[in-house]
């Protein structure tokens, strides 16, 4: 029968199958997107690749001219007639100093720029200006408005903004009237107001969904089961051998030697490489079907070590 240990073994590689289309990724969009900047260029994974103007991206608390080593609370605004959370990304181009508040961070690849740290709306971030006058500071925000389907697809909508603040004394900031901060935003309001819903098309986009959602299940129901039969009829096939053959027939050393290397080795590399899968996202029909192959290679290593072990019969030595 299989050892404790190797028990051990696969039952912590059927654990890390059933896990696998469970690991999700990082929050925060990325930094770059094929080379291109993101905060520059927008996001292209989403709505179809270009910006869509349905999407008004909106930002306040933003002087005519700012006053040096000052700083201003902005408020991120995300709105759409469909969607009402999503993410953002603002960078000055390190003029001055952007501080993350509530639901946002600093983004990892450049530090001096901020984005979302969970899907949201609203956020506060306090942009501080730079100690000496540097003349006009340009800024870049972007804004994308999502579904919540968790898929890139086009019903998320997004769009980019460019914006700048002038040197300091170079504009009138009339704080009497209200003038001294202003709003900024990019987009169509009227789109927020005038969007039609279809029953028809709502109720095939709900029906598309539910059959989606069936069919992925369904597949990942049914090859996880058929693993896991497999798994199963392997112990019960060592546990009939046990009971009724006495256990695994003999393999002399001259012969299990080389093969236990084979073995080894093509078992390390299969174990490798689902630890590869793992860790860089592969779908999981691809992963079950290296981990599966793992569990095959190692499971003939405790064969090949098993017949070594095994008792010589008189059948073996005719």
């Amino acid at each position: 029968m299989i050892s404790r240990r190797g028990r051990l073994l696969i039952v912590s590689l059927l654990a890390l199958l059933f896990i696998a289309p469970a690991l999700g990724v990082s929050t925060g969009p990325p930094w770059e997107n094929g080379g291109k900047l993101v905060i520059e260029n927008g996001c292209t994974c989403h709505g179809g690749g270009s910006a869509n103007n349905n999407v008004v991206v909106s930002i306040s608390g933003v002087p005519r001219s700012y006053d040096v080593a000052q700083s201003y609370d902005f408020t991120i605004s995300l709105q759409d007639a469909v969607n009402s959370a999503g993410g953002f990304m603002l960078w000055d181009y390190n003029s001055g100093t952007l501080t993350p508040g509530d639901g946002s961070q600093a983004v990892s690849e450049e530090p001096g720029a901020v984005s979302q740290s969970t899907p949201g709306n609203d956020w506060i971030v306090t942009w501080t200006a730079p100690a000496e006058d540097i003349g006009v500071i340009s800024f870049q925000l972007v804004g994308n408005a999502v579904n919540g389907d968790g898929s890139f697809d086009e019903g998320d909508h997004w769009n980019i903004l460019s914006f700048s603040i002038s040197s300091p004394d170079t504009t009138t900031n009339d704080d009497a009237d209200g003038l001294a901060l202003r709003t900024l935003s990019v987009g169509d309001y009227e789109s927020l107001f005038v969007a039609e819903e279809d029953p028809e098309a709502i109720e095939a986009a709900r029906q598309e969904h539910i059959a989606d959602q069936y069919f992925d299940n369904g597949n990942l129901f049914y090859w996880t089961t058929l693993s896991v039969l497999l798994v199963a009829a392997v112990f019960q096939g060592e546990f009939y051998e046990k009971k009724f053959a006495g256990g695994p027939s003999h393999l002399d050393m001259s012969l299990a030697i080389p093969q236990g290397i084979r073995r080894g080795v093509v078992s390390i590399l299969l174990v490798a490489l689902f630890a590869w899968a793992i860790k860089n996202g592969l779908a999981f029909l691809s992963s079950l079907t290296i981990g599966m192959l793992a569990l095959w290679a190692i499971y003939g290593v405790y064969r090949t070590v098993a017949q070594a072990r095994a008792e010589k019969k008189h059948t073996d030595l005719i």
